[in-house]
């Protein structure tokens, strides 16, 4: 089963690497969690994924703003989150499969608490939103 489909692909092509926000829920740390209770849950169900736990990638899965509803045509798709640590220059990337809205009013994705931590190296709950970069796989 693949989540990235061809017009998932035209329709990503117009997007560029661009700066956007990062929080983090707990709940997509679940891998029990069901698929039903998300934005793309009709996309996801069709495509025989039940629960968070069997999505690709998992945990490192999340809302992303470009997906505003129910059935987007941005569910399933892949992003390369790219955060740069101020205190240190350095700079941790991590793909990323979008599964749920995210938050337009920050221009923010919303991911596991997992993978905001492999990002922030541990520090997702300190520092609760981060900047970063992020471009279509």
């Amino acid at each position: 089963m693949k989540l990235f489909t061809a017009s998932i692909a035209l329709a990503m092509s117009a997007v560029a690497t661009a700066y956007y926000t990062v929080s983090y829920d707990t709940v997509y740390d679940e891998s029990y969690a069901s698929v039903s209770t998300l934005a793309c849950s009709s996309v996801l169900e069709a495509q025989g994924y039940t629960t968070f736990g069997t999505l690709p990638g998992f945990p490192f899965i999340g809302g992303s703003p470009q997906i505003t509803g129910w059935g987007s045509p941005y569910c399933g798709s892949c992003w390369v989150i790219s955060y740069t640590d101020p205190s240190t220059g350095t700079t941790t990337a991590k793909s990323i499969t979008t599964i749920d809205v995210g938050d337009p009013a920050l221009e923010g994705f919303n991911l596991s608490l997992e993978a905001m931590n492999y990002l922030t190296g541990g520090r997702a709950e300190q520092l609760g939103r981060i900047n970063v970069q992020a471009w279509p796989c």
